[in-house]
């Protein structure tokens, strides 16, 4: 029997350690933030000092981007909705990092709740 992929996020958020946007907000300061957004939903809108390490490529870059390099370090991943952080959350656990809190609800209800938010500055070709 095939297993759809919201069967997928049920399974991996029985494996991770999920926080509330209002708890996400407290811990900002302690973690280091990864956004596994498409870069332009990361364009449009991210939290402050997110990282932008899309889904699609996650395990082949985390290891390049400096911030991330440290597996032992604490991080909070989050999507739009919850659903590629919790996997992305999984599969990061898998290859050693040891200290990972996904965001439930992630940037959707996190903008909902009129938390922070910042946008990249746009590339100024003059």
């Amino acid at each position: 029997m095939a297993v759809t992929p919201h069967d997928l996020v049920v399974e991996a958020k029985s494996q991770i350690k999920e926080v509330s946007t209002a708890e996400a907000q407290a811990l900002m300061t302690k973690r280091t933030i990864i956004d596994v957004r498409e870069y332009d939903e990361y364009a449009a809108g991210h939290l402050p000092g997110a990282i932008n390490i899309p889904r699609g490529v996650l395990e082949f870059k985390i290891g390049t981007v400096g911030e991330c390099a440290d597996k032992g370090k604490p991080y909070l991943i989050y999507c739009r909705t919850s659903g590629r952080a919790a996997l992305s959350t999984v599969q990061l656990q898998k290859i050693g990092y040891s200290d990972l809190i996904s965001m439930a609800g992630g940037f959707e209800v996190w903008n909902t709740e009129g938390r922070p938010t910042e946008k990249p500055e746009p590339i100024n070709f003059e």
